[in-house]
Formats: C-alpha cells, structure tokens, sequence
C-alpha cells in the first residue's frame, strides 16, 4: 500500500514509517522538519519537505504518489505551551488537519489513522480511562485534537473518508538507531536522562500535592514501538474494512507517577538524579491511564515492552550512542 506519514520525521512518526517500510509498504513522509529530522526517515521512505498548510502542495503531493492512506502524525503537542498560545495549537493541529481532509476527499484517498491523545478526556472521573468516557479536556492540546476527531466523524458521514483516531499519553523509549530528539526536550524521560548525560544538574517535580499516593502525577508510559505496531495494525484493519471509524486509547493500563519514573532511571542508569520540587503546570490532570482493551479486542494488539524499567533502559541505551540527538 501507499502510505503518506505527516510528521514522519519526529519521534512517533518516525518509528511508524520503519515498521511500515519492514512490512514492504511504499512510505511518502511529508514532514517541514520544524521538529523533525531528515535522518530520522529510513532511506526507503520518500521525504518531501512540505508544510500542511500549503493545501496545494499536499495535495498534488497525494496525487502525484498515488497515496492510498495517511497516518497523521503531524502537530504541535506541548501541553503548557497550548495554554501559552492557543492560535498557534488550534492553526497547526485543527485547521492544518482540516486542509489534509480536504487534500484527502479531493484526491479519493479515503483511508485516515489519526495520531490523537488521551488528553481529550481532560481530568477523567475513573482511571483507568475508556474510550465512552467524558470529553472534556483541561488544556488547548487535548481540545485542538477533539476538534479534529469530530470532523473526523462528520467526514466519515459526509465524504466516506473512514478513519481511526489513537488516542495515547507518553510515548517513550527507543527503537534501534530511532529515538527521541526535541529542542528544547520538554518530555520526562530524556529530561531524567539528561542528568546522567552531564547535560542538566537535576529534575524539576512539577506538582507534589496532586491526589495520587507520591503526590506527583501519574501518565500511562507506552514503548514507542508499541505505538507503532498499534498505527500499523488500525491501517490494516481501515484497508480490509473490519472495523467503524472511531477512536481507540493506548496504554499499558498501568500509570506511574513522575516519581516513579525518576526512580527507575535510577535503577537502569545508576546515577543518583536529583529532584527539584516545582508548582504545578496549568491545565496538567493528576491521573491519566488509558484502558486499552478495546484496540486489543477488535485488533488483537499487546504492548511487548509494558515495564517502566524496559522502557527507561531502551531509552539510555540510545541517548548513550547518540548524545547529542540526531546529526542533522
């Protein structure tokens, strides 16, 4: 199949385009490597360095390569910063979306899986989370990314543009030579491991008064190669139509706190790691874990790599090699 991949040259996407490329899909990466890095896309994937909001340019691109279906990973997705400048969250992730639907009804591509977040459920009543319960989220990010799911479901009714929406917390870990690369790095664990590095002094604790048992809060961590086994298996299911539209949470089912997190780098890289407490971040709930037993019903996924201490250690083992991130 032909698979366009927004947002192929970040972390996610770039994790997603080698697991495509392994089962011998034909892979076009439309990326404007704003966070992404060209050495990232395995060199059997195709690369063009469009934005998604040059409409035209996206799609002629469709067209041109003959795309079948997208994997839209493609967005801003900083939780602090969407509370800091709303414009820029509600342009890149809804309105830049809606011009790719476009592209896609107007080229016939009618297949979409949609790189969402479980930050739409905002502070959930019950943990873990189901994909019925209240959307109600607590931040610009979680509600730029609603935004798209319901047209989404309006697209499906109206232009027959099936799609699965993935809703997940924490990607993390690494995959072979691919891992996680951000300037400024705004993410727990290459944050913890910049200690060990030499690269930082210690961790700052943002929130310890939250209503969990160590007072910090609590995210479901997923293997970035879990992830993308969980992209793959939806786009599969959209091509054989076996499954509605509709949206399915990731997770391991298991949350650990911040704390936590910082104690297994402890353990994985043997370095003491500082903590630093720190007030609150807005618009951050104190538990989130998604319940993913709906994608394993229907898809038959399974997390191969649930443990804290496993993902960690995938982690370090890649920031060991590369340092300093990526080349490019």
């Amino acid at each position: 199949m032909r698979v366009l991949v927004t947002g192929g040259a970040g972390y996610i996407g770039s994790v997603i385009v080698a697991a495509l490329v392994r089962r011998n899909h034909e892979v076009l990466v439309i990326d404007n490597l704003y966070k992404g890095h060209r050495a990232a896309v395995m060199a059997l994937a195709q690369l063009l360095t469009v934005d998604l909001g040059n409409a035209a340019a996206v799609e002629r691109s469709l067209a041109e390569y003959g795309v079948e279906a997208v994997i839209h990973m493609a967005a801003d997705s900083l939780v602090g910063e969407s509370m800091q400048n709303a414009a820029k969250y509600f342009r890149n992730n809804v309105v830049n979306s809606l011009l790719l639907a476009n592209a896609m009804v107007a080229t016939g591509v009618r297949r979409l899986v949609f790189s969402s977040t479980a930050a739409v459920y905002g502070e959930p009543e019950t943990v873990p989370i189901a994909e019925d319960a209240p959307l109600e989220p607590t931040n610009v990010y979680g509600e730029s990314k609603l935004a798209f799911e319901r047209m989404l479901r309006w697209y499906d009714q109206v232009h027959g543009l099936s799609s699965i929406a993935l809703r997940y917390f924490n990607a993390a870990g690494a995959v072979g030579d691919l891992g996680e690369d951000h300037d400024p790095e705004t993410h727990l664990i290459p944050i913890v491991l910049q200690v060990p590095l030499g690269k930082r002094d210690a961790v700052q604790l943002f929130g310890t008064d939250y209503p969990t048992p160590d007072g910090t809060c609590i995210r479901d961590y997923i293997h970035v190669g879990d992830l993308a086994e969980a992209h793959v298996l939806a786009l599969d299911a959209l091509a054989r139509g076996d499954v509605p539209s509709g949206a399915y949470n990731l997770g391991n089912g298991t949350g650990y706190s911040n704390r936590q997190v910082i104690d297994a780098a402890r353990r994985v890289t043997g370095h003491a790691i500082p903590a630093i407490e720190a007030p609150r971040r807005p618009g951050d709930p104190a538990a989130l874990v998604a319940s993913s037993e709906r994608i394993r019903r229907d898809l038959d996924w399974q997390p191969r790599v649930p443990g804290i201490d496993e993902i960690v250690a995938s982690a370090w083992e890649w920031h060991q090699r590369f340092p300093n991130g990526y080349p490019d």
